[in-house]
């Protein structure tokens, strides 16, 4: 709080002294300061603003995908032989109905046949350059990817397809499963976010090459004039997650570029933004901006730091927190856990890492829904950390699954903590409605040396949560 303040004060400083510097600048000092505050704020701002909405808007398909693939569902039927097609493909239709997608469905590696909503509908091959978009995801070390390609099932339509890789927990692969979007609702979010924040939006690939440019038709001939200054930003931008560029063109106008690197599409979401060369409105602005008392500048300085400090902390949250539990989620583990282990190392204290899964979850939501299934979710998160330690952390490691880190903890002293804990919550009913709902919990638990990774930590636990579910769950497996 403190640096807060002092950093709003020392920006209250340069405020006023700029407010004053005015008075003896010149024209092209004032357009440098505008053009300077549009490269390094405003877009940036855009572009993080437009990457919150693609995440609550658009990446909800990779994440549909990533629910499908491990869905339990999946990899029984597919185990099972494939022995009844119509499960999957009521299966489906539930997906594309539930999360209203223009199509949805798996190819099993086992039998290569095209399951969707509406049936089977081929049997994929090598030969058939129509199914290279499968045999990529095959290879590819990343577990989801994104293509845009005629749809299988209606040729006439061009679709946005989220590509997810199935596999078990031996890391056997077993197909690709996902959800595919029309390309009219990509089109639709890039013409909103041109219109909402008044400026050029749009995605380059990883070489440079625009991503649906026949969206802004109306700035090709402005783009040809200057299609050697575009590949060179282009090809600059994309070397970096986050990266901006300017460059002016023969006429005078400047324009001014920022990107933000986007993984789930592996693409890089650009905001734009022209500048003329004729400075007479930042002439008429920087008169009225010397008419400006030293108390306006302050009062707006004072507006500013507060609307600020309320979103920042806002954002903040947003990106370290589940929603629907306040639990840590994945992307905050990261940091949470390097800390942690330093912290440990320097104390020489023990600490340990458990994965945590509600047993037979999918019959919470079948038998009473998914709201129901959040309000039970809820609850095992508020019961773990009434149980657990203040300090320690709980993670909700993805749908039912939670992680959970044990600080100054030995492994004898966590397992009877979460052997405790287990009892606990298997005698404890979690109100659904008018209604009660008993569950269970199976962990597998693990103690961290201090060389230990994240991923080696993970992988061991997973190995005994696993081991505690197929010896009938409801148990701690270390």
């Amino acid at each position: 709080m403190i640096r807060k303040r002092l950093n709003a004060a020392a920006i209250g400083v340069i405020v006023l002294l700029g407010c004053a510097a005015t008075s003896l600048t010149s024209y092209f000092y004032a357009k440098s300061s505008v053009y300077e505050h549009v490269s390094s704020q405003i877009l940036p701002l855009s572009s993080d603003n437009i990457y919150s909405e693609i995440q609550r808007d658009f990446l909800q398909s990779t994440l549909i995908s990533s629910f499908m693939a491990n869905d339990s569902f999946v990899q029984d039927w597919y185990f099972e032989g494939e022995k009844t097609p119509s499960k999957m493909v009521n299966y489906l239709k539930k997906i594309q109905t539930e999360y209203d997608t223009i199509t949805a469905f798996f190819i099993s590696e086992q039998t290569r046949k095209y399951y969707h909503s509406s049936g089977v509908l081929k049997t994929i091959s090598e030969e058939d350059p129509r199914d290279d978009w499968y045999f990529q995801s095959k290879s590819s070390s990343q577990p989801s990817i994104i293509n845009i390609d005629h749809d299988t099932a209606n040729t006439q339509r061009v679709t946005v397809f989220v590509n997810y890789r199935v596999v078990d927990n031996l890391g056997t692969f077993m197909g690709v499963i996902g959800v595919g979007l029309s390309l009219n609702l990509v089109e639709s979010l890039i013409e909103y976010f041109d219109t909402q924040y008044g400026r050029n939006v749009y995605f380059i690939d990883g070489i440079g090459e625009m991503m649906f440019n026949e969206i802004h038709q109306d700035d090709f001939p402005f783009r040809d004039d200057n299609k050697a200054l575009y590949e060179h930003a282009f090809s600059s931008l994309v070397k970096m997650d986050s990266n901006s560029f300017s460059f002016q063109t023969e006429h005078g106008k400047t324009v001014f570029l920022n990107s933000r690197y986007i993984p789930e599409f592996d693409w890089h979401l650009v905001v734009e933004q022209i500048e003329d060369v004729d400075t007479e409105e930042i002439e008429q602005a920087l008169v009225i901006n010397l008419a400006l008392s030293v108390g306006v500048s302050l009062i707006i300085l004072a507006f500013v730091y507060w609307v600020t400090r309320g979103y920042n902390n806002k954002l903040e949250r947003m990106a370290r927190y589940d929603h629907l539990t306040g639990a840590v989620n994945r992307q905050a583990l990261d940091v949470l856990f390097h800390r942690a282990v330093v912290s440990s190392n320097k104390k020489h204290e023990a600490m340990s890492l458990v994965l945590v899964d509600i047993d037979h979850f999918k019959k919470v939501n079948d038998n009473f829904g998914h709201q129901a299934g959040d309000s039970v979710i809820s609850g095992v998160v508020s019961l773990m950390k009434d149980w657990l330690h203040k300090e320690d952390i709980v993670c909700r490691w993805g749908g039912e699954e939670f992680l959970l880190i044990l600080l100054n903890s030995k492994k004898r002293k966590s397992i009877r903590l979460i052997q405790d804990m287990l009892k606990h919550v298997e005698h404890t009913s979690f109100d659904v409605g008018e209604q009660a709902v008993s569950i269970t919990l199976s962990a597998g638990l693990t103690q961290l040396s201090a060389d230990d990774s994240l991923p080696q930590a993970i992988a061991r636990a997973d190995e005994r949560l696993y081991q505690a579910k197929e010896e009938g769950r409801n148990r701690l497996r270390s």
